[in-house]
């Protein structure tokens, strides 16, 4: 019988910790310097990473979908970000999977990286295909913003990566 409540209480405090880090990453999302609208990382976008890394891609690319979906309540719905998170989280699942990577800080960082770059473009496609905006002043934006987000994000990623990690490793343990 104590098994079984502890047991409900990690898998509660679990859920708690994993909805409580995600309304964290969003309200992080509203925090912008003044006069310096690109220095901002993507919080959802690195929390698919830490997510993604140490499960399978179809629980990355869910991840990447429902995060999506919150970031297009919160900012725009055009161009959708459920797009590019969904590949995130399953080609980050699909990079663990593969065991390409070590899951310490500077490969997460590595990992968001790239993941910035790849999720920059697939918003930049579907703002090409969706728009009226001349082609050229869509993908000259897309190098200031995809670059400047991957910088940040990468920087950013190892501080909300290290306490989630330790917290789900910590989980597998215990089971």
């Amino acid at each position: 019988m104590l098994n079984r409540q502890t047991r409900l209480y990690q898998t509660s405090l679990n859920w708690l910790i994993t909805i409580g880090s995600v309304g964290f990453c969003a309200l992080l999302s509203f925090i912008h310097l003044p006069n310096l609208p690109l220095l901002v990382p993507d919080w959802f976008l690195i929390w698919v990473v830490a997510w993604s890394v140490k499960r399978s891609w179809s629980q990355g690319v869910l991840a990447g979908i429902a995060l999506g979906w919150i970031q297009d309540g919160l900012v725009s719905a055009h161009p959708s970000h459920a797009v590019s998170l969904a590949f995130v989280g399953g080609l980050t699942g699909l990079m663990q999977k593969q065991r390409f990577v070590s899951e310490d800080f500077i490969s997460v960082a590595l990992i968001t990286f790239a993941m910035a770059i790849l999720q920059q473009t697939v918003i930049a496609l579907q703002m090409t295909l969706g728009s009226g905006f001349p082609l050229k002043e869509i993908w000259q934006h897309y190098q200031q913003v995809a670059l400047s987000s991957a910088i940040m994000s990468s920087l950013w990623a190892p501080l909300l990566y290290a306490p989630l990690n330790r917290w789900w490793t910590g989980l597998r343990e215990q089971e």
